[in-house]
């Protein structure tokens, strides 16, 4: 595929989808074989895939390995480029042990059947933001994006937090769409949008350095309940049942986690292991330091609640969300229809694995 500047893809299924990196999508996209947690003798190996391009939310795996986190914890970990049916799908057949996804993408897939659960929770504050170019004056709340051009990847999940937006500050809430292309940005610049969905803590460092400039709105401040962006780690639940995998599971989680640790407090070292790790995403090395610092500068990765360790889903941010989303007909079931009640974030996820 083409490297193109910027990002904005969103990974999709059944209507319910997640903000997602496109920053230089190309590399590999091939399906790898699942390993097994007991094929390499006395070392388990987990295969994770990515559910994009390398970026600084995958950075602590790529820390990890360069610093010998996961050799000190006994794990042979293989990271895998994102397959074009996504990670969910490929954990779920079993392409990947542990993919990046979101807690609302799962409980989209558990809603048609699957058998996913999220085992770790990144982002412990909301990333995303819904911004309009700073140059559009006449967009100053979200009341007025009602019936403006929303640069859309097709997701329910999105629009009804947009919905949601414009209804708080005082809109209407009718929208149009219009398909993203490979850049929103360029999308935006070009007349065909007048607003579209992006990561703080990577388009809005890129706007920051190189333009164009950005307004933006932050959901949770206009009336959407909880944290829409819990992103984070997913497994089969039936991988989990096997206790060899499950204890490979904490000796990888573990050992990722000391790596998004390094991370935070090392900020500029760790974005240059990334950039030399990842060298098939071409990444910038200024945006990249800028994106690390941003995220340990504001504290997305960290919790406010000394009773909760980073890693470990926030319930109480994440069921609001789920119920917000079932009410707005997100999720549905394997014939299409309204599942009979909402997911529950209790068991889609759990904080078992993260030590």
């Amino acid at each position: 595929m083409k490297t193109v500047k910027g990002f904005s893809k969103i990974v999709a299924m059944v209507g319910a989808v997640a903000l997602g990196l496109t920053l230089s999508a190309c590399g590999n996209t091939n399906s790898a074989s699942n390993t097994d947690s007991k094929n390499s003798g006395s070392t388990p190996t987990v295969s994770f895939m990515l559910d994009w391009t390398p970026n600084t939310n995958h950075i602590g795996l790529y820390v990890a390995q360069k610093l010998g986190y996961y050799k000190d914890a006994d794990v042979n970990v293989k990271i895998l480029p994102t397959a074009q049916a996504g990670a969910e799908t490929s954990v779920e057949n079993g392409v990947a042990n542990v993919g990046f996804t979101t807690l609302s993408n799962v409980a989209a897939f558990n809603s048609q059947g699957a058998d996913l659960k999220f085992v770790f929770d990144l982002t412990q504050k909301p990333v995303a933001r819904w911004c309009a170019l700073a140059s559009r004056t006449d967009i100053k709340t979200p009341k007025d994006l009602s019936g403006k051009t929303f640069i859309s990847f097709g997701s329910a999940e999105q629009t009804a937090v947009v919905r949601q937006m414009i209804k708080y500050a005082g809109g209407t809430g009718d929208i149009k769409t219009a398909t993203a292309g490979t850049n929103t940005f360029e999308t935006l610049t070009s007349g065909k949008g007048d607003f579209g969905g992006f990561y703080v803590t990577w388009e809005g460092v890129e706007s920051e350095l190189n333009g164009p400039k950005l307004n933006c709105f932050v959901a949770s401040d206009w009336g959407v309940p909880g944290n829409p962006d819990q992103l984070g780690f997913a497994v089969k639940g039936s991988w989990l049942k096997d206790s060899a995998n499950a204890d490979a599971l904490k000796k990888f989680i573990a050992a990722t986690k000391k790596g998004y640790d390094y991370a935070l407090a090392n900020p500029d070292k760790a974005a240059d292991i990334l950039v030399e790790q990842a060298k098939e995403a071409q990444l910038d090395s200024k945006l990249t330091r800028t994106s690390m610092e941003e995220i340990a500068k504001n504290n997305y990765w960290t919790t406010d609640d000394p009773k909760s360790l980073p890693g470990t889903t926030n319930f109480d941010d994440a069921q609001p969300y789920l119920e917000f989303q079932y009410k707005a007909g997100t999720y549905k079931d394997q014939d299409g229809n309204d599942p009979a009640s909402a997911p529950q974030a209790k068991d889609l996820a759990t904080n078992e694995y993260v030590g």
